[in-house]
């Protein structure tokens, strides 16, 4: 008798979001070189706050300014870059559009530092490319998936109310055929 009350097959549950492994390789790529690029970015900023002379200042260039500035500079856009890659794998939309905005600012203040340090700043444009292609690659299921949270907890997914609706159906139809 417990068997007949208990749906089966497609409404069994919610269905689980779908990523494949490259889905979930950019999220965990976006992450890991989010954090790689926070970090170089604190750890330059240290430097410059530490010894003004690790940095040489440039002549003659329009936006040289005090090493110690470019010193804090650094450090909070580090800080900032490592906030948003421990908030990437949320899965929410909130979440991707800060890691692009912080990839794309982070890109420019490499380009205006590209004088004072320039072999690295071209790696950390780089990388930071490859995170705003990657973040806007990837979709939300994959977070989920990550997380193991299941697409019903999302209430604004299309996919979880699919899911809830298909199920609902299946249940009118048997409730139908009794």
């Amino acid at each position: 008798m417990a068997d007949h009350a208990r749906p089966r097959g497609p409404a069994a549950g919610p269905r689980k979001p779908a990523a494949g492994p490259l889905a979930v390789a950019t999220v965990v790529f976006s992450v890991c070189v989010l954090t790689i690029v926070g970090s170089y970015h604190a750890i330059a900023g240290f430097a410059a706050l530490i010894d003004d002379r690790f940095f040489v200042r440039p002549d003659d260039y329009p936006y040289a300014l005090d090493v110690t500035t470019w010193g804090w500079l650094h450090l909070i856009v580090g800080m900032i870059v490592l906030a948003a890659a421990l908030t990437l794998l949320s899965g929410y939309l909130w979440a991707r559009a800060v890691g692009v905005t912080v990839a794309g600012l982070s890109a420019l203040e490499c380009y205006f530092f590209a004088p004072y340090y320039p072999v690295w700043c071209v790696v950390m444009i780089a990388l930071d490319v490859l995170v705003i292609w990657s973040l806007v690659r990837y979709a939300r299921p994959v977070s989920h998936k990550l997380l193991g949270v299941d697409a019903a907890d999302d209430t604004d997914d299309v996919g979880a109310a699919n899911a809830t609706n298909d199920a609902n159906a299946t249940n009118d139809a048997d409730e139908t055929a009794r």
